[in-house]
Formats: C-alpha cells, structure tokens, sequence
C-alpha cells in the first residue's frame, strides 16, 4: 500500500458520488487509500483489493505473534523434547 498523498487523495462524499468509477480506476492505478470527506471532516478511507488484504494479513500475523508472547510469558509453552515426545506418542516414530 503507497503512503498517503495529501492533495490528491482526499475527496468530498458528493465530489466522490459523482465520480465513483473514476475514483475506482485510479484507487487500482495508484493503490494509494482515498479518504472521502463529509463535511470536511474524513468519514471513510477507500483501499485497493490488494491492500485491504496486505492490511489483514499483517493484522492478523502481528496478533499471532502478540498471543505467542502472551503465551511465553504465561508460561503456556512446550519444549522441543516433550512435543516430540506427545507426537511420537500420538503418531507413532516414522523410520527412514
């Protein structure tokens, strides 16, 4: 996702109602976020598919690793030994 370009990605709600496709093609051209404004004031902030999807994907992997260190720190962790130890227990120890 590109940073935010101040005097070209703001748009008024009626300015962007009336432009709409417009607004699309180059939200996809540029896959920089518009922020459309009412009253002045931004309501809301267009993303591009790819970058709604790279924004989730990074939200999500930085909640696994914070649940991780809540875990660590809990002291809700294995070590490589015992974990090997329950899925050769469980599965069986493959020979090569």
């Amino acid at each position: 996702m590109k940073s935010l370009r101040l005097s070209e990605n703001f748009v008024p709600v009626s300015e962007f109602k009336a432009q709409a496709s417009e607004w699309l093609r180059k939200l996809n051209e540029d896959d920089a976020p518009v922020v459309v404004t009412q009253n002045g004031k931004p309501a809301g902030v267009l993303l591009s598919p790819e970058a709604f999807d790279e924004l989730t994907e990074r939200a999500a992997f930085i909640a696994a690793v914070s649940d991780g260190l809540a875990d660590d720190e809990a002291g809700r962790v294995s070590s490589d030994a015992a974990v090997r130890r329950r899925m050769d227990a469980r599965f069986g120890r493959k020979r090569r």
